[in-house]
C-alpha cells in the first residue's frame, strides 16, 4: 500500500502470506497428502512404514499415530491432522489411521464444493450437522451387553494386521484378563497395566503377571534372590547418611574426632537398616539411592533391596501389594508393608529382572511381552497398547459396533437419506460427508488388493438386510462381521468422526495464512506451497 508515494509496511519484511482460495487449496492439499501417507496402513492387510530418524534409529510400524509422530511434519495444516491422531490415541487408543483418512477425505470432498462456489462456512455447518447425525446413527446400530467373549474379539480385531497375527488369540485373552483385573466397576485406569518388554523369545511366551515386574537387579550379591511370603517396604527417600541442608565447614583437630565422625555415620545407617528390619520387611524398594554400607547391612539382615525404582513403578507396586509409600523411615511400621507370594530375581535374555508375583488382591498387573527382536517386540507392544485401549473403552461404554467398514457404510446410507430432509446448500455438504465416510471400506478393499468399486456396490446392497454386513478382506467377500467376530468399540468410531469433522471444519474456515520467517532458525519456505513451510 502507498500513501503519497510512500509504501506502508504492515507485516515485517520476509513474511509469507497466502490469501483466500490459495490458502484453502494449500491447506487441503497438505491434509490430503498426509491422509494418503498413512492410508496404505489401514486394515488387516495394511502395509508397514519404515521410519529412520536423524540418528539412524529405525521404527517399523503400521500404527497411524506412531508414523505421524515420527515424521518430521512442518506444514501447519498437516500438524492439525497429527493432533487428530494424537487425540484419538489419548481418548481410545486405536482408530488413529481411520480418523486421519476420514479428515483427509472430508477436505478432499470440500474442494469440489469450494470449486462450485459454496462458501466454506456453509460446508462447515453441513459437516457439523452430518457429524451430529452420524453419532446418532452409531447409537442406533450399536450392539449392547458386552461379555468376555466379545471383549476378546474386540482385542483380536484391534491387533489384526499389526505383527501379532501368530499369537493374537492368546494375547487377546491376556489383555482382557488384565483389563478385568484392574477394572473398578465400569472405570478402567489403563495406567494400572504395566507393559514390560524383552526380546529374545517368541511372542507366544508372553504372559500376565498378577503383580509387577521391575527392570532392575538387587543391589548386593549377598542378598537372597528369592523370597517367599514377602513383606514389602516402599521408601521414596534415600537410605544414606544425611547431608546438612546448608554449607557447613567442620574443622577436625584430632584423628579421634575423624573416627568418631565415621562411627556416627555408620551408626546412623545401621539404625536406618534396623528400622526396616524391625518393621518385619524382607524386601525393600527404594525410589532413591542406597548407600554401600546400607547395602551391606541389608544383606546381613537377609533383606532383598532394589534402588532407584521409578516413581510410576513404586505406585504400581503400592497398588499391587497394598504397601504404603513411606517418606520418613521413622514412620515405617508393619502396617505400611505390602504382601506378595514371591519376590524373585530372574535372568531374562542376559539381564536381571525382579518379579513381584502372587499378589492376593492385585489392583495393578504386568503384561510381560516377548518377541524375537527389538523391532518386533516394539511393534507387538504398540498393538497391545491399542488393544488395551479398545478393551478398556468397551468395558466402560458396554457398546460395540461391527468392523470391516460396516458402520461407515450404514452411516453413509442413512446420511444420504437425512440430506434429503435439509434444504439449501448444506445438503451438498452432508452428502459429501456421507461419501467421505465410504473411504474406510474403500481403503480396506484397496489394501487387500480387491476392486474397491465392486466392494462398495456389494456392501451397499448387503446393508439393505443388516447393519452388520462388512468386508471380509481375507475372502474378498461381503460377510456378517458380528458372526465373523470382527468387532470394534463404538467409542473408536464416535471419536474418529468427531475429531475428523472438527479438524476439517477448522481447516476449511482458514482463508488467510501468515507465516513469519523470523525466529531462531529461519524456516525455509517452499514457494510451491503458497509460501508455506514444506511438509517433509
Amino acid at each position: 500500500m502507498a500513501q503519497g508515494g510512500q509504501p506502508i509496511f504492515i507485516l515485517p519484511e520476509g513474511t509469507n502470506r497466502s490469501i483466500g482460495r490459495d490458502a484453502q487449496r494449500n491447506n487441503i492439499l497438505a491434509g490430503k497428502v498426509l491422509a494418503e501417507t498413512v492410508r496404505t496402513t489401514l486394515g488387516p492387510k495394511g502395509m508397514d512404514k519404515m521410519l529412520v530418524d536423524g540418528l539412524g534409529d529405525i521404527v517399523v510400524t503400521n500404527d497411524g499415530v506412531t508414523i505421524l509422530k515420527e515424521m518430521d511434519i512442518e506444514h501447519p495444516a498437516a500438524k492439525m491432522l497429527v493432533e487428530v491422531a494424537k487425540t484419538q490415541e489419548d481418548e481410545v487408543g486405536d482408530g488413529t489411521t481411520t480418523a486421519v483418512i476420514i479428515a483427509g477425505e472430508l477436505l478432499k470432498k470440500s474442494e469440489s464444493l469450494l470449486d462450485s462456489d459454496i462458501h466454506p462456512t456453509i460446508i462447515a455447518m453441513g459437516y457439523r450437522k452430518a457429524a451430529e447425525k452420524a453419532q446418532a446413527i452409531l447409537d442406533e446400530i450399536a450392539i449392547d451387553k458386552v461379555d468376555t467373549e466379545t471383549l476378546t474379539k474386540v482385542a483380536m480385531t484391534a491387533m489384526t494386521g499389526k505383527g501379532t497375527e501368530a499369537a493374537r488369540e492368546p494375547l487377546a485373552k491376556l489383555i482382557v484378563e488384565a483389563v478385568q483385573k484392574v477394572a473398578d466397576g465400569k472405570v478402567v485406569d489403563t495406567d494400572n497395566i504395566k507393559i514390560e518388554k524383552k526380546d529374545g523369545a517368541v511372542v507366544e511366551e508372553s504372559n500376565l503377571v498378577e503383580g509387577v515386574i521391575i527392570d532392575k537387579e538387587k543391589v548386593h550379591p549377598g542378598m537372597p534372590s528369592e523370597i517367599k511370603d514377602a513383606k514389602i517396604a516402599l521408601i521414596n527417600s534415600a537410605i544414606e547418611a544425611k547431608e546438612t541442608e546448608m554449607d557447613a565447614q567442620i574443622t577436625i583437630t584430632d584423628p579421634a574426632q575423624m573416627q568418631a565422625f565415621i562411627e556416627k555415620e555408620e551408626s546412623m545407617i545401621k539404625d536406618m537398616v534396623q528400622k526396616i528390619a524391625d518393621s518385619g520387611a524382607n524386601v525393600l524398594f527404594a525410589q532413591k539411592g542406597i548407600d554401600d554400607l546400607a547395602q551391606h547391612y541389608l544383606s546381613k539382615s537377609g533383606i532383598m533391596a532394589v534402588r532407584r525404582v521409578k516413581k510410576s513403578d513404586i505406585e504400581k507396586l503400592s497398588r499391587a501389594t497394598g504397601a504404603t509409600v513411606v517418606t520418613n523411615l521413622d514412620d515405617l511400621t508393619a502396617d505400611d508393608l505390602g504382601e506378595a507370594g514371591i519376590v524373585e530375581e530372574r535372568k531374562i535374555s542376559g539381564e536381571d529382572m525382579i518379579f513381584v508375583e502372587e499378589c492376593s488382591a492385585a489392583k495393578s498387573v504386568t503384561l510381560f511381552v516377548r518377541g524375537s527382536t527389538k523391532h518386533i517386540v516394539d511393534e507387538i507392544v504398540r498393538a497391545i497398547e491399542d488393544a488395551i485401549g479398545v478393551v478398556a473403552a468397551t468395558v466402560e461404554d458396554d457398546q460395540v459396533v461391527a468392523g470391516g467398514g460396516a458402520p461407515e457404510i450404514a452411516m453413509a446410507k442413512k446420511l444420504k437419506d437425512y440430506a434429503e430432509s435439509i434444504s439449501g446448500r448444506e445438503q451438498l455438504a452432508v452428502n459429501a460427508f456421507a461419501e467421505a465416510l465410504e473411504i474406510v471400506p474403500k481403503t480396506l478393499a484397496e489394501n487387500a488388493g480387491l476392486d474397491s468399486i465392486d466392494c462398495l456396490v456389494d456392501l451397499r446392497a448387503a446393508q439393505e438386510d443388516s447393519f452388520y454386513m462388512g468386508l471380509d478382506v481375507f475372502s474378498g467377500e461381503v460377510a456378517d462381521m458380528k458372526e465373523a467376530g470382527v468387532i470394534e468399540p463404538k467409542r473408536v468410531k464416535k471419536q474418529a468422526i468427531q475429531s475428523a469433522s472438527e479438524a476439517a471444519e477448522m481447516i476449511l474456515r482458514i482463508d488467510d495464512v501468515i507465516a513469519s520467517t523470523g525466529g531462531a532458525d529461519d524456516m525455509p519456505m517452499d514457494p510451491g506451497m503458497g509460501g508455506m513451510p514444506p511438509m517433509m
